[in-house]
């Protein structure tokens, strides 16, 4: 699969490096292919190649948005375009001030980023963990698998990154429509507070345990 991202920091260096080492055609796109964060993503991940943005999105299957999420509405709405018909992979929270949420809770991030590229398939996942889960799944010798919550309103787009999920060990889980992206941003503060304020491990993550059918 052809893959672009946008945004090569934590988040979207680590998800790149994992998808390039499974084999996808990944690539960064970038204004400055010369800049310190590239340059650090290249030499840990050479398979991963640079692109400007509009053109790393004019040849993918599927587009990765891991800006921050104050840069992301603006980024995605310059390239609305290209984007059209593309599954748009939102791996943007909005965090506000006190670690709550930055729209203040009237409507998700991943609506704004929807708005912004009105004919772009977007997809929520890879957010409600931090980074520190994507690049090495530490988990994948474990009894249980870790699960990945996404949302969307196009079935379609949902299979294709339920696909990548997979490849990358984790349980996808399938959580609805694009209004569910609000409770994902969420369950991404709760993570943070835990981790980030509360100390509680960086690989701390949740599972699906399904028990039988009622009868």
């Amino acid at each position: 699969m052809k893959i672009a991202f946008l945004g090569a920091g934590q988040v979207g260096g680590a998800l790149a490096a994992a998808l390039a080492r499974a084999g996808h055609t990944v690539t960064i796109g970038a204004r400055d292919a010369g800049s310190r964060s590239v340059r650090a993503l290249l030499t840990r991940a050479p398979a991963l190649s640079v692109a400007a943005p509009a053109d790393a999105v004019r040849a993918a299957d599927v587009v990765f948005l891991a800006t921050p999420y104050n840069v992301a509405a603006e980024v995605v709405k310059e390239l609305a375009g290209e984007l059209a018909g593309k599954v748009l992979v939102d791996c943007t929270n909005p965090v506000g001030p006190g670690l709550t949420h930055g729209l203040r809770s009237e409507r998700s991030g991943s609506e704004v980023v929807q708005a912004a590229a009105p004919r772009a398939r977007v997809v929520k996942a890879f957010t409600i963990y931090g980074f520190e889960n994507f690049e090495e799944n530490p988990f994948r010798s474990a009894a249980v698998r870790p699960a990945m919550l996404f949302c969307g309103d196009d079935a379609a787009a949902k299979g294709s990154v339920a696909k990548l999920i997979e490849e990358l060990g984790w349980e996808p889980v399938d959580v609805g429509g694009i209004a569910q992206a609000l409770h994902l941003e969420h369950m991404t503060l709760l993570w943070i507070r835990m981790v980030r304020v509360g100390g509680h491990s960086p690989h701390t993550v949740w599972a699906r345990l399904s028990g039988p059918q009622p009868k």
